[in-house]
């Protein structure tokens, strides 16, 4: 039966699933990336398709913006739909002098200002980590396709516009500020499914150096070749 905001009958989503914040961009992806993409989502425009990527069967799906939305859309993805790998392919926002415009960022680990694990756990500070094997997988992919790649931790943020200096992790060593990362990381140690965040740099808060909104939704395709790769890969 279709979820309260997937219109998808069960079969007609990928165990396997690239989620970018924007709708627009998973539009982008299934006319530019995979064969014979089928729409399955069109509910509060939230756009989802499935596909083929090199005869592998794949799907994408927007998730919209901030912890709660993504929240809502890979949990049912994973309880409702059987999804087992999900990739987030997204931007960021650099908070390192040496991580710059275009650059990917794959988050190993999500710090974050969301009350998500609190909620859980008031006593633990959960390490919100990703998947290994698709960090791995996607590091090797990235530097073989001869992108400028870095691994590291990420800030998962609540606020866009915040009055936090975020700038001071970047000097702990914080690669990005994004705002998604962190609960689908949650999400997947809930599961025990396999999840990871592949963000392109959009803007520096270094610099101040940005990027337009139609150049994110269209020509940010470095984190989506890899983030198929990864999901494909054996």
């Amino acid at each position: 039966m279709p979820t309260p905001h997937i219109e998808a009958q069960k079969g007609e989503i990928a165990d396997k699933i690239l989620l970018p914040g924007d709708p627009l961009r998973a539009k982008f992806i299934a006319e530019n990336f995979l064969e014979d993409a089928v729409q399955f989502n069109s509910v509060r425009g939230m756009l989802g398709f499935t596909g083929t990527y090199k005869g592998e069967r794949v799907s994408v799906m927007g998730t919209g913006m901030g912890i709660p939305s993504i929240s809502i859309y890979a949990n049912e993805l994973i309880t409702e739909y059987g999804v087992k790998k999900l990739i987030r392919v997204g931007t960021a926002g650099s908070l390192n002098a040496d991580v710059h415009i275009r650059d990917l960022v794959i988050g190993q680990a999500a710090a974050t200002t969301s009350a998500i694990v609190r909620n859980d756990f008031p006593q633990f500070d959960f390490p919100m980590l990703a998947d290994f094997d698709l960090l791995d997988k996607a590091y090797h992919i990235a530097k073989d396709l001869g992108i400028t790649t870095h691994v590291g931790n990420i800030l998962s943020s609540d606020l866009f516009y915040s009055d936090i200096d975020q700038m001071k992790l970047g000097e702990f060593g914080v690669k990005a500020v994004e705002m998604e990362a962190a609960g689908l990381y949650y999400l997947g140690a809930r599961h025990h499914v396999q999840t990871l965040g592949i963000m392109t740099i959009s803007d520096s808060l270094v610099t101040g150096e940005a990027t337009t909104s139609e150049e994110r939704q269209l020509t940010f395709t470095d984190m989506m070749k890899v983030g198929l790769e990864t999901l494909i890969a054996k």
